[in-house]
């Protein structure tokens, strides 16, 4: 069902967040709204049961549920299943977190099959970690599955398997693999092959952020759909953007998105600047073929996503709503094949790179897209495209822009383009 849901579209991700929305009745409330926004996909991290940390991302039991999702006197299964029938319902695609590379500590796994674990030379179980800023940071609450070596190697992998199984039938479409490339490749097309003999079209999305383009380039020959790219961190100036962008776009496509779970909700991290926080979300549209955005996000929260803490009571009164905004962005994706595809942007040169960011998007025999952004926060810069036909051909151009939008374009275009303004023109 995955891809034929989608409709030729481009992933359009709402990370629904569970322990900010609460039970799984709750979600189903949640998705009108999503819909009307514009999403046709719907991400929700891991709902198993967790470890003694209560992480969501320390996954004790894969087929027990957390109990803060859990309401109601139908069983966990049946009502994920319900969950995932109001999203098809409404059109969207139900997609799930996919956490094998660790479990928790305290795991159920760990006892039963010792042999999954990665193990120090003192027999003691492998705890994952990460660098940050030059020291590493040991995660005790996690223990690190041997998804390459380990002994019993096969009967891990069918545990994999089944699992993923269990779960394609209740009706999930796809999974968002969590530290993708930390888990071996056979593994991968293990998996992949097997799920998509189970449910044609099933989605596979990679969370590969920190990846080399190498490792990026394996993950796309293993059979992923999507990747997670790193334009939310591109100061649009440093050439890493782009030549990210020219390496991995004809080898998969990717997703971008203003703001995570991982990361400081943006209109904290840009001092309440909205116009700032409205930019980074557009841009993040226009440049990949799939967005994602995280529950919040619409109504500017600034309390950052914890797979720990986060509760539903820590819901906002923000004072802001960028619905209309959001949902007009996503309106342009849907119009406009361009912006659905990976491939097909190019550099417009003008005078004024420095302060502005100005590129085209085009499809075979489609209407081409020129974007131009102004970077500058604070002040206003000139955009001067002398012959708009060049670039986008004969025929009409008019302004698409979700905000600003003039009237009547000339073919020599002068434009002051306000502080992080971006100026988005349809040719024939």
């Amino acid at each position: 069902m995955g891809v034929d849901l989608l409709q030729g579209k481009g992933i359009r991700l709402y990370n629904l967040f569970p322990r900010l929305v609460g039970s799984m009745a709750r979600w189903r409330d949640e998705l009108p709204r999503i819909r009307d926004l514009g999403f046709n996909a719907i991400w929700v991290n891991p709902f198993h049961y967790p470890g003694f940390s209560g992480s969501l991302y320390s996954p004790k039991d894969y087929y027990k549920f957390n109990p803060l999702f859990i309401d109601g006197e139908s069983s966990p299964n049946e009502q994920l299943r319900e969950t995932i029938e109001a999203c098809h319902k409404n059109g969207q695609l139900f997609i799930m977190d996919l956490v094998i590379n660790h479990t928790a500590i305290d795991c159920t796994l760990v006892l039963e099959h010792p042999a999954w674990y990665c193990r120090k030379p003192d027999g003691k179980i492998v705890n994952p970690g990460a660098w940050n800023d030059g020291k590493w940071i040991e995660w005790g609450d996690l223990a690190e599955i041997d998804n390459a070596c380990s002994s019993d190697r096969q009967n891990l992998w069918n545990f994999w398997w089944k699992m993923m199984a269990h779960y394609l039938d209740l009706g999930v479409d796809g999974f968002r693999c969590d530290a993708a490339y930390q888990v071996p490749d056979d593994l991968w097309r293990f998996l992949i092959e097997r799920s998509r003999q189970k449910k044609p079209g099933c989605l596979f999305l990679a969370e590969s952020l920190g990846c080399s383009f190498q490792q990026v380039e394996q993950l796309a020959r293993l059979g992923f759909d999507y990747i997670f790219n790193s334009s939310k961190y591109w100061d649009f100036n440093e050439p890493w953007g782009m030549e990210q962008y020219i390496k991995t776009s004809p080898v998969v496509a990717s997703v971008s998105f203003p703001e995570s779970h991982d990361t400081p909700r943006l209109r904290q991290e840009l001092n309440d600047d909205m116009a700032a926080v409205r930019r980074r979300f557009l841009f993040a549209a226009l440049f990949s073929k799939g967005i994602m955005m995280p529950i919040g996000f619409e109504w500017g929260y600034q309390r950052s996503l914890n797979v720990v803490e986060t509760m539903p009571h820590h819901r906002e009164n923000s004072g802001a709503d960028l619905s209309d905004f959001v949902r007009s962005v996503l309106r342009l994706k849907d119009t406009y094949p361009a912006l659905n595809r990976e491939e097909g942007l190019t550099i417009v040169d003008q005078d004024n790179w420095y302060n502005i960011f100005c590129f085209r998007r085009f499809a075979p025999g489609q209407k081409m897209i020129l974007v131009a952004m102004n970077k500058d926060r604070s002040r206003h810069q000139r955009l001067y495209l002398p012959d708009l036909e060049r670039i986008l051909g004969a025929g009409k151009v008019i302004d698409i822009s979700p905000e600003n939008a003039i009237p009547s374009v000339s073919r020599v275009f002068d434009y002051n383009l306000r502080p992080c303004e971006i100026k988005v023109l349809a040719g024939e």
